[in-house]
């Protein structure tokens, strides 16, 4: 596969299965979208001519019947990821879907059985992970954990604020007439009340972003020490010792998008500004700061990051992923640790 393009089969072709999606991979030359299934018969077709795409199927099953594909996008509401993703691992292909991976651990944890006991792989669309600006971030993290230049690791920050995490990129979204196809959603978690199920899909819909990134930055596993009755600020602590913070919307912007992180080592820092989730063509931002003390001069180094933004690199990775040259960014055990972590959180809130 190392030569032939890779072949893509969409499943769903909604807002963000075209602009957060279909709009990278239709463009990259590593991958050719050979089929879209999609309910709405119209939208199919139109946002098949739009993007190049040869041939429509209104489900997944018959596109899966007729076609060869070496894997499947499929941009779906996560509430649904049980009866639509589920059957889509028996044709034992890698499947890419958005995060997170369920509505509830038991749905995840169905999911990840599943998967066990079949062929296939699942990576979780957690795109932090796959902006250039976080990738170069978690190389010079590992470094600085191995060579211990700057000391011990301390700290990670995640801030989060509300803002235009659209960035103008539904703008040239196709759209139709036709009424969203009716499904029925995975069952609720068996260990909540309503009240608190609800609160629990906008939680994990919100900000697991930020309870995923926070691993990844870690580098190793954590659980939740403190949740902040005002469900601003939660604490966590890693396997190894390092606290952490996650400040889930201190303020709001009406315009523009603030989200930061910072990872901070006794003698220094590396600071991750990142982008609205849909803004094009533009990477994060890193600053690597460095106070070795001694009687050396502290040194800031802002490195300079291609012009690629992460949703594009996220397609990039599934394709590098599918033909086996490297390893999904985040698969579905590691996207479970995600809604446990959401569960935690929720029973420290007393719910």
């Amino acid at each position: 596969m190392a030569d032939a393009k890779v072949r893509i089969g969409f499943v769903g072709v909604g807002s963000m299965g075209q602009c957060a999606h279909l709009k990278n991979y239709a463009t990259l030359p590593e991958c050719e979208v050979v089929a879209i299934a999609e309910l709405r018969p119209e939208l199919a077709r139109r946002v098949a001519a739009k993007y190049g795409v040869p041939r429509v199927y209104p489900t997944a099953e018959d596109m899966l019947a007729h076609e060869r594909l070496d894997a499947i996008v499929a941009a779906q509401q996560f509430s649904r990821h049980g009866q639509v993703i589920l059957p889509l691992y028996k044709a034992g292909l890698p499947v890419m879907t958005e995060k997170p991976l369920a509505s509830s651990v038991e749905v995840g944890e169905h999911l990840v059985h599943a998967l066990q006991a079949g062929g296939a792989w699942h990576m979780v669309g957690y795109h932090k992970r796959s902006d250039p600006a976080t990738m170069y971030a978690r190389q010079v993290i590992d470094q600085l954990k191995q060579t211990g230049e700057l000391g011990a690791f301390r700290y990670v920050r995640i801030v989060m604020p509300a803002g235009d995490w659209v960035a103008s990129g539904f703008s040239d979204l196709v759209k139709t007439d036709e009424p969203y196809p009716a499904g029925e959603n995975d069952p609720p978690a068996g260990d909540m009340d309503a009240q608190t199920y609800t609160a629990y899909v906008g939680f994990v819909n919100y900000y697991i972003h930020q309870v995923n990134l926070m691993r990844y930055l870690l580098g190793e596993p954590y659980h939740i020490t403190y949740a902040e009755p005002t469900q601003t600020v939660l604490v966590v602590r890693s396997q190894s010792g390092v606290a952490g913070v996650i400040e889930m919307s201190p303020y709001q912007t009406s315009l523009g998008w603030q989200e930061s992180a910072l990872v901070a080592f006794e003698h220094g820092y590396i600071k991750i500004g990142l982008p609205a989730p849909l803004a094009s063509n533009v990477s994060g931002q890193v600053e690597v700061y460095r106070d070795p003390g001694k009687g050396k001069t502290p040194e800031a180094f802002v490195p300079v990051l291609p012009p690629i933004h992460a949703m594009r690199q996220q397609a990039i990775n599934f394709i590098h992923a599918v033909r086996g040259e490297t390893k999904p960014p985040c698969e579905a055990a590691e996207a479970l640790e995600d809604l446990r972590v959401a569960r935690e959180y929720f029973r420290l809130l007393g719910k």
